[in-house]
């Protein structure tokens, strides 16, 4: 039987003194093999994110059915408040492990991060810079990529198509780029020309690429408002990405962007001696945030279906692409040569 009355029954929530939300879904079953440094990993990545995050940044690692040593670990850190909110479950995916994450919280922005990013000072600033400069933005990738250019980016095109804010500038970091391309085991990745230019929206003095990847994004929380489904069948890759962080930006007409600099770096599962040795040089971020995120009105599904369904299959058309490229910068030399 119940006895009395339940005192918080009826009280609303506090508000939170968080701004910002990083998730980070977990998953080292063991550490053997393809995961035998991956808790290391997983530790330099946290630790370089604890030296570079704002006061009103919120931490939610998701174990995804880890091992013991990374469960005992995780609660250490929730434990000492190095992270606000630990959600142990089994292995149920990475995407799926990633709505738990954003389920049950209220941030205006949420970067969702593999468990093997190395964070690097002025990432958030960098991320907001974008947001503020380019207010159409729904999603920022603080690692830039010359091959996003056609990866939900239609919207992009005819927003800008005629204005000349929209061209091809050369690379700030083509070093962060061919790390990259290590990092995922090809050091092919990009070819020359893709190192020397990139698809870039100028305003003023300020820069952002086309396009962006998923290994580390920040997206505005709205993006997430309304998803058509709460579960996804793969464990990782699939459409899940695409559906679940993809769509939802370019649904409410948002464009999906990335720094011009580097400020992140892709691990993957092998320690390598440079890793520790950028964690060290690393600053603790001991900054107010101050950033106030705009708020957007969202594109009507017309505006979407015409953008990113039928203009889509025009502009992305590799031959039309190239053409595209050639008048905003690029020379018939490198345009034959930029995609893939």
């Amino acid at each position: 039987m119940r006895v009395g009355y339940n005192p918080h029954k009826d009280k609303t929530q506090p508000t939170s003194d968080y701004f910002h939300q990083v998730i980070i879904p977990v998953y080292i079953p063991n550490q053997e093999g393809y995961f035998k440094d991956s808790f290391e990993i997983l530790k330099l990545c946290l630790d370089s994110l604890f030296k570079t995050i704002h006061d009103k940044t919120s931490i939610t690692i998701v174990n995804n059915g880890s091992c013991i040593e990374v469960v005992a670990y995780l609660n250490y850190l929730f434990h000492k408040n190095k992270i606000q909110e630990v959600i142990h479950t089994t292995n149920i995916g990475k995407l799926n492990a990633v709505l738990k994450g954003i389920s049950g919280n209220s941030f205006p922005l949420i970067t969702v991060s593999d468990a093997d990013v190395l964070f690097l000072n002025g990432w958030q600033d960098a991320s907001y810079s974008i947001f503020d400069v380019f207010p159409k933005t729904g999603a920022v990738c603080p690692t830039p990529s010359s091959r996003s250019l056609r990866t939900y980016t239609a919207n992009v095109y005819w927003d800008l198509f005629f204005s000349n804010k929209l061209k091809c500038t050369p690379v700030v970091n083509p070093d962060a780029l061919k790390m990259f391309g290590l990092s995922v085991g090809d050091a092919n990745f990009y070819n020359p020309d893709q190192l020397k230019k990139y698809l870039t929206i100028t305003n003023e003095d300020k820069k952002a690429v086309v396009g962006a990847g998923h290994f580390i994004t920040t997206y505005r929380a709205e993006v997430f408002d309304n998803l058509g489904s709460r579960f996804t069948t793969y464990k990782l890759g699939g459409d899940s990405e695409g559906q679940f962080l993809d769509l939802p930006v370019v649904k409410k007409g948002f464009w999906r962007l990335s720094t011009a600099d580097n400020y992140t770096y892709h691990m993957g599962n092998v320690v390598e001696d440079w890793m520790p040795v950028e964690v060290s040089k690393l600053t603790q971020n001991n900054k107010k945030c101050t950033f106030e995120l705009k708020p957007l009105r969202f594109n009507s599904k017309l505006a979407y279906f015409v953008k990113s369904k039928l203009f889509s299959k025009l502009i992305l058309n590799k031959k039309v692409m190239r053409y595209f490229l050639i008048w905003k910068g690029l020379s018939k030399e490198e345009a034959k040569n930029y995609l893939r």
